[in-house]
């Protein structure tokens, strides 16, 4: 039996069992908040407060336009979220390793965040340029809408339309923003769990959703600049004579700031703590019904 487990641990399964958790409670949390998240895009959008958007969206297109981006939803949790949280998991294991099994600073946490969130947004900017693309797509002009049927038509028409180096056209911003969010999500959760567990005491449901509210807040402060930013770079289309109205990410900041001031960065952000928390909240949650799950049948 011991040498069973010995093997088992040092297959392939260990190694991947990670990834494909957290790909899968990333992809059950976005099923729930795919709506919220329509919502937020639309309001960055400058369509409206939530309540005028929620209106205007059932009244002129539905029910089904809250879920319009689904699949690219879906597509980003396969890719953004298998690479962040795997990675995560295995940086701080190593890092554990090195520091001869103590629990890490919040610093050399926050560093794991930072290179796992950089990883995600690199493995997931395609799919997350999709998403982008079909939920903001009903806002544009008739003559300049997209009309992707799915996520897979819509990267294979970037690809035939613009290339395939476009898949990743606002990469920039948005691995620096999944930086921000991975560094304050990540982190934080670790840390407000040790907290809950070795000085409160709470039982294991009360910690992770405790955790999981703060390292929301935490992800969604650290990230809407970025955020927003990300969204801007992604959605604009050029005008009449071919010219963006963004030069880039740095230009698109400094543009907006000089316009709105630094509070326009956080246009929207009841709605996007309110999307970004529970979806923290759930995947930590269905996280560890999964790990529980495994458990139980010895996975």
């Amino acid at each position: 039996m011991a040498e069973e487990k010995k093997a088992q641990s040092s297959g392939v399964w260990p190694k991947v069992k990670p990834f494909v958790n957290g790909g899968a409670s990333g992809m059950l949390a976005t099923c729930v908040i795919q709506p919220i998240d329509m919502i937020k895009v639309r309001i960055q959008l400058g369509q409206g407060s939530a309540g005028s958007v929620t209106r205007n969206m059932l009244k002129e297109e539905g029910v089904r336009a809250f879920y319009k981006g689904l699949s690219a939803g879906l597509l980003r949790q396969a890719t953004y979220t298998t690479a962040r949280l795997g990675s995560f998991k295995m940086l701080t294991n190593k890092a554990i390793e090195a520091n001869d099994g103590k629990p890490l600073p919040l610093y050399q946490k926050a560093l794991c965040g930072l290179t796992a969130g950089a990883i995600g947004a690199t493995v997931g900017s395609p799919a997350d340029l999709a998403l982008i693309r079909m939920q903001a797509d009903a806002t544009l002009p008739v003559a300049q809408r997209r009309n992707y049927t799915n996520a897979f038509h819509a990267l294979y028409r970037i690809v035939a339309d613009e290339g395939v180096l476009a898949l990743w056209k606002g990469a920039g911003p948005t691995v620096v923003r999944a930086m921000a969010l991975n560094m304050g999500m990540l982190a934080s959760y670790d840390q407000s769990v040790e907290f809950f567990k070795d000085n409160v005491g709470l039982g294991e449901a009360a910690t992770v959703v405790g955790a999981s509210t703060i390292s929301g807040f935490f992800a969604a402060a650290c990230s809407l600049p970025f955020d927003y930013v990300k969204t801007q770079i992604q959605k604009m289309q050029p005008d009449a004579s071919g010219k963006y109205p963004y030069t880039g990410s740095l230009d698109c900041a400094m543009k907006t700031l000089k316009a709105g001031g630094p509070f326009k960065f956080y246009t929207g952000f009841p709605v996007y703590c309110v999307r970004i928390a529970p979806h923290v909240m759930m995947t930590w949650i269905f996280l560890n019904q999964i790990q529980k799950a495994q458990k139980k049948i010895g996975l």
